[in-house]
């Protein structure tokens, strides 16, 4: 529990990092991002909830939504089935910086993932989605060509702008979903 909370555990060194790069290089605040694989992709979800004023945006690639597990047994628990509902992150999560920002998103994730279940994605949008209902969605198919079918859902504004997007790559595993099919986990 205490790393996915703000100020505290890993979110606030990860946080901290990312301000001492700001602050060495000449960076735009608004093009800070957060992206992950995995156990990356969980924690990148942590940094979205904790710090929506440091990051503009984060990407999750077959990962767990903020809360989903509070030890090691809930983890393994939530990476082989998720949970029937997404962690209720409604209240906010502790030390939030008062924003109710919704942090723009982009989630991938395997339907055939043995790894962290497919529904740990649904939970990520879900999550992210609590701050608002404002937001029409939209789902375009296809397949790249030579590649696997993919479920791509828009998440847009009233101005359409895209605010959420998830990817469900049809056949994919627990693995990167781009790059080259001759290497190894891409």
């Amino acid at each position: 529990p205490e790393d996915q909370q703000r100020d505290q555990g890993e979110p606030s060194l990860i946080a901290g990092i990312t301000r001492e790069v700001m602050r060495d290089y000449a960076v735009d605040s608004r093009r800070v991002y957060a992206a992950g694989l995995s156990a990356g992709a969980a924690a990148t979800t942590i940094l979205g909830e904790t710090y929506p004023d440091l990051y503009a945006a984060i990407g999750v690639h077959s990962g767990l939504a903020c809360g989903a597990a509070n030890d090691l047994p809930s983890a393994f628990a939530a990476m082989r089935r998720g949970s029937v509902a997404p962690p209720d992150r409604s209240a906010g999560v502790a030390g939030r910086a008062g924003s109710r920002r919704i942090v723009p998103t982009i989630v991938f994730h395997g339907d055939k993932d043995a790894t962290v279940h497919p529904r740990n994605g649904d939970h990520v949008i879900a999550q992210a989605r609590v701050t608002t209902t404002d937001l029409q969605a939209s789902v375009q198919r296809g397949q790249v060509p030579g590649g696997l079918a993919y479920s791509r859902t828009l998440h847009t504004d009233a101005s359409g702008q895209p605010i959420l997007e998830q990817w469900v790559i049809h056949g994919g595993g627990h693995a990167w979903s781009g790059g080259s099919p001759a290497g190894s986990y891409t």
